[in-house]
């Protein structure tokens, strides 16, 4: 049981470290999508909202038309462009973990691919858990078969005690998964991130439009009600969207997490049938270790 307990604890270290290639891989893809994505914002934002048909005379200087919400968002202000840059690489992002998660899953239910696996290893076919492996593909796929070689590997060692071998056996399947959760995890960073900073610059937003409408109010004389107008209008908008890009990016970060979470647990939990098999088939000793 102490050694189960230890398989559990470590099968997800708490900081692993990605391959170079892999790091340089997710760094390079931020690296692009980021400018990218402030580019075709501050474009979006001047030649689509700020398109002089939007608004009252053609002018985007003037108000935008009743009902054209281009208009209305344009008149958000300078933020906006920022919040549309958060905005689009949260779906960004989001899309881009999608793809490799479902990718990391494999050809078929993980769920359905473990009780394979169990199957298999419950009848000591550990030819055939390889070759489901090799069907699966994806990162829990990799992990298994790595421990199913290292399995028949220890089954024919001749110079180890059992306890010796559970031991390789688990070890290898800790190491496998630090080379795979990282490629899983990479990129979640900036959807939290971005579920932080989105609110705040939205209120950043609102901060300049409540200025703009108390400054309307502060002339002499009659206020101004046109500008004053504009400045709530510009608080609202960039709180609006502020808050819309936060929750989206709250969202998928919780999404991606908990497939990660299953992912991982699926990989523990046939990482340790496996040993259990394996401890089943070599020894009453070490099979009363992993039962108690």
């Amino acid at each position: 049981m102490e050694q189960k307990n230890a398989l559990n604890k470590n099968v997800r270290p708490a900081a692993p470290a990605a391959p170079k290639g892999e790091a340089k891989g997710g760094s390079a893809f931020a690296a692009i999508v980021i400018p990218l994505a402030f580019i075709v914002s501050i474009l979006i934002f001047q030649f689509v909202l700020g398109a002089p048909g939007n608004f009252v005379g053609n002018d985007n200087a003037n108000a935008a038309l009743p009902g054209n919400y281009l208009g209305t968002v344009y008149k958000g202000g300078v933020i906006v462009p920022l919040l549309m840059t958060l905005f689009l690489l949260v779906l960004t992002f989001s899309i881009e973990r999608f793809l490799t998660i479902s990718k990391a899953k494999g050809s078929k239910g993980v769920e359905s691919f473990v009780r394979t696996v169990r199957q298999k290893l419950n009848v000591n076919d550990i030819t055939g858990a390889i070759a489901a492996c090799d069907q699966q593909k994806g990162s829990v796929a990799a992990v298994v078969k790595s421990g199913l070689l290292k399995y028949q590997e220890m089954a024919r060692e001749r110079g180890m005690d059992k306890d010796q071998k559970i031991l390789a056996i688990q070890k290898e399947i800790e190491e496998s998964t630090t080379l795979e959760l990282p490629m899983l995890e990479k990129n979640l960073v900036i959807l939290s991130t971005i579920a932080s900073v989105s609110t705040l610059v939205g209120l950043l937003g609102t901060v300049f439009g409540m200025i703009k409408a108390f400054s309307a109010l502060a002339q002499a004389g009659n206020p101004d009600a046109v500008a004053l107008a504009e400045g709530i209008s510009e608080a609202l908008i960039n709180t609006a969207i502020g808050i819309a890009g936060s929750a989206i990016a709250i969202i998928a970060y919780n999404y991606f997490t908990s497939k990660i979470d299953e992912l991982t647990y699926s990989i523990d939990e046939a990482g340790f049938s496996i040993i259990q098999t394996f401890a089943a088939q070599h020894g009453e000793k070490t099979t009363e270790t992993y039962t108690a």
